[in-house]
């Protein structure tokens, strides 16, 4: 037994076994040096970047102390989006698998606020939320947070950048002065130091480096003119041909024109930014993490508390002029025991930022010639699913299992031939093999009395269709 064994720490004997069919059995650095204080019931300012293991640190010390026989809000967790929160809570829920039944509710914007009130009223265990919708809670009267002995902020940073510190501040004051209160964030400057400073009590301090290892997130910088950057994103695409890649710009406007001009060039792609809709905004998510679209063409502020598994290659279109930030988009790829590529375009007028990017590493960049790679005459690979769209969701009480039945019945797949299954309040995604799609539409719609759109699903008929990147 080592020190970074996750049963080196006071954990009962089933809550260790469930970690261990988690796949958890040794500690992360950010696990191994926040848990002990965690686990005392400390109070802690966590310096750590997405995907160093942070929702199981908090997570862990949440569920320790949890008395799942009391049916209160014993411990909210703030982040800054509707992603992330959905993500933690997932996670919880898996690490709560030995603790009973724990039940985890997610406040977010974008959705309803009758079915979470609902909820409310039935009572929870973990309150996992963004700022502003949490705060609309506090206001009607709807939640009360007044038995919360663990307060989570994730991604302080994300959160206070997005304008939400006033919210954050009257959440805080809704808790019990008595209270653990952890703090995380993947950088922590001076003024969020003073503005959070007044909720915490003698925190511990831990920070974990924030370098990604060169052998496992292979950086290549490529020079380029001014005129040439969509051209060379296309180039890298054809050359490395990723699966999935996120292509980083700067402005709305630049993500619109890499997309259109990626879109001309037979490349599945798709833009997000800020300004979307909610629900523009899901789909987009849900094709490009289902492997429908291949291309997710990206603001920083959009992608803000994203993660997304088995990201092969990160394209900053432009050099950032905040090393952090550069520091941030390069980690989304290689996570876990992943292999990743982090590719850079960098005009003349550039350098100087690339000089910093050094300056923060301890070592010089790569540079390459993009007139090494392939040239224009690339292939282009279409994405490997497709997403089909069923006009029934959870309020149908439509449930994976029901769809994954019809699709290895009537449709005649294989399970490897269906990928995710989203089902959201009013439809459902479901991504399948690009080859057999059509095929699987075909057998679903066969002899429908509601004619050709539609596939019976759990005994009843649903209206079915393709969308595309």
């Amino acid at each position: 037994m080592t020190s970074t064994a996750f049963s080196s720490l006071p954990l009962d004997t089933a809550f260790l076994d469930n970690l261990d069919s988690l796949g958890y059995t040794e500690m992360t650095t950010i696990q191994a040096q926040s848990l002990p204080s965690v686990l005392e019931g400390r109070d802690l300012i966590a310096q750590a970047k997405t995907g160093s293991g942070k929702t199981a640190a908090f997570g862990i010390g949440i569920l320790h102390k949890l008395n799942p026989a009391w049916f209160a809000v014993q411990a909210l967790v703030l982040c800054p989006t509707r992603e992330l929160a959905d993500q933690v809570a997932g996670e919880l829920r898996r690490l709560a698998r030995s603790t009973g039944n724990v039940k985890v509710l997610v406040l977010t914007g974008g959705s309803p606020m009758r079915p979470q009130i609902a909820s409310l009223e039935h009572g929870a265990h973990i309150i996992v939320g963004t700022p502003g919708r949490v705060r609309d809670h506090l206001g009607r009267n709807t939640l009360d947070l007044s038995k919360v002995g663990t307060l989570v902020l994730d991604e302080a940073d994300r959160m206070t950048d997005m304008g939400f510190y006033d919210e954050i501040a009257g959440i805080v004051s809704a808790c019990p002065k008595r209270r653990q209160t952890l703090l995380f964030s993947a950088t922590y400057p001076d003024d969020i130091r003073r503005a959070t400073d007044d909720f915490l009590v003698d925190p511990v301090e831990v920070t974990v480096e924030a370098q990604h290892d060169n052998s496992q997130i292979e950086q290549l910088f490529f020079e380029i003119g001014f005129d040439q950057r969509n051209e060379a994103v296309a180039r890298l695409l054809g050359h490395y041909k990723p699966v999935s890649a996120i292509a980083f710009c700067n402005t709305k406007v630049q993500c619109r024109e890499l997309v259109e001009s990626l879109q001309e060039k037979g490349f599945s792609a798709m833009a997000l930014y800020g300004e979307l809709e909610q629900r523009e905004r899901d789909e987009i998510l849900i094709l490009f993490s289902n492997r429908s679209c291949s291309v997710l063409v990206a603001t920083d502020v959009a992608a803000r508390g994203l993660d997304i598994p088995n990201l092969e290659a990160v394209i900053n279109v432009d050099v950032s002029k905040d090393t952090e930030v550069h520091i941030h988009r390069v980690g989304r790829t290689g996570r876990g025991n992943e292999q990743g590529l982090a590719l850079s375009l960098c005009a003349p007028n550039e350098k100087k930022w690339v000089k910093l990017i050094e300056e923060y590493q301890g070592q010089p960049v790569e540079w390459f010639d993009l007139k090494s790679l392939d040239d224009n005459e690339y292939g282009v690979d279409p994405a490997p699913m497709m997403t089909l769209v069923i006009s029934g969701g959870k309020k149908d009480k439509l449930r994976p299992g029901d769809v994954l039945g019809a699709l290895t019945g009537d449709a005649g797949l294989s399970k490897e031939q269906v990928g995710k299954i989203n089902v959201t309040e009013f439809q459902t995604y479901v991504a399948l093999d690009r080859r057999v799609a059509y095929d699987a539409y075909a057998r679903l719609s066969e002899g429908n009395p509601l004619g050709g759109d539609f596939g019976a699903f759990k005994g009843r008929n649903f209206k079915m269709r393709f969308i595309e990147a």
